[in-house]
């Protein structure tokens, strides 16, 4: 095994270019150039983890233990609703799966480490904003527009169950006129960490797991404050003189680039939170200044929880 402490080499990217919006959100999703029957199974494997959260979190803790925690039977039985959806995305895909004669992906094995029901319902609001932003980024990949139509649905319930949870965490139920769209990489990225192992007979497909990044300052995060940032333990390094690291927030209108400030030992940072992001964002390191794409990510994405002021109107009634 590798140690984590060995340095993560990045090089520049020869094609780094700027682009038109559409050309932007092409380029960031087909990066994998997966087919449909893959991102049949991605968004399987997303809904197991979802489902098992779910139905685990309820098994360990009672309808008391909600109320104990501050939070009311209406909201228990929402939950329940919401791990019932999660068990009906599971039985849809896998059914879409054998109608098209491809092998499900069954459910792996995860280690969630939730203790108390505050951290179960924080960790089920961010895993409902990550799947809004995956089903979100692998709508432009998908070719079959029945396939289309049924994720676009799922999507919008998962953003109607990550509004739901936010607001009942007293944030914002929609912090943003647009959601983020994520890679299946980037997605693979933030979802892996829970997975200890899967069957061994599960169908592959062809996602990979950028090295990991934290937000290690506390509290309220607004724009324009600095944060810090650290790798997994392992260091970053250029590869060769002309490469540069970038630090970027990841919008529908492309990367958000932000101030990175580097320590000197290649595993701490500090980022400048900019203005135009807020709610459940995605922080990652690039190559690039001008584009990010699956293949100029260096390291993350992490979520940043931005908690700016709510976007009022300027009109005034008569």
């Amino acid at each position: 095994m590798k140690s984590l402490i060995q340095p993560a080499m990045w090089a520049l990217v020869g094609s780094c270019y700027a682009s038109p919006l559409a050309k932007q959100i092409e380029k960031r999703q087909v990066e994998s150039q997966m087919n449909d029957v893959d991102i049949l199974r991605y968004a399987l494997t997303l809904e197991h983890l979802e489902d098992k959260f779910y139905r685990e979190g309820l098994a360990n803790f009672s309808q008391s233990a909600f109320a104990a925690a501050g939070f009311d039977s209406t909201f228990y039985q929402n939950v329940q609703t919401i791990s019932a959806h999660e068990t009906g995305h599971v039985a849809f895909l896998t059914a879409a799966l054998k109608a098209a004669g491809s092998a499900p992906t069954e459910e792996c094995t995860y280690a969630f480490g939730i203790t108390s029901v505050a951290q179960f319902v924080a960790t089920a609001s961010v895993l409902e904003g990550v799947g809004t932003s995956a089903y979100l980024g692998a709508a432009a990949q998908i070719a079959t527009k029945a396939y289309l139509t049924a994720a676009g649905s799922i999507l919008t319930i998962e953003a109607r169950h990550s509004s739901y949870l936010r607001a009942s965490l007293a944030e914002s139920p929609f912090p943003q006129a647009y959601d983020d769209p994520l890679t299946p990489d980037e997605v693979h990225t933030l979802a892996h960490g829970f997975i200890v192992s899967c069957p061994a007979d599960n169908p592959t497909f062809p996602v990979k797991a950028f090295p990991g990044l934290t937000v290690t300052t506390t509290g309220t995060i607004t724009s324009g404050m600095t944060i810090g940032v650290q790798t997994a333990g392992y260091a970053l390094a250029s590869a060769d003189a002309n490469a540069h690291l970038y630090a970027a927030f990841i919008t529908v209108t492309g990367p958000d680039f932000a101030l990175l400030q580097p320590a000197g030992d290649g595993k701490s940072y500090q980022v400048t939170v900019p203005q135009g992001v807020n709610g459940q964002s995605y922080l990652l390191f690039t190559n690039c200044n001008e584009t990010v794409n699956d293949n100029t990510v260096v390291a993350g994405p992490t979520i940043v929880e931005i908690t700016n002021p709510p976007v009022s109107s300027n009109a005034t009634s008569a």
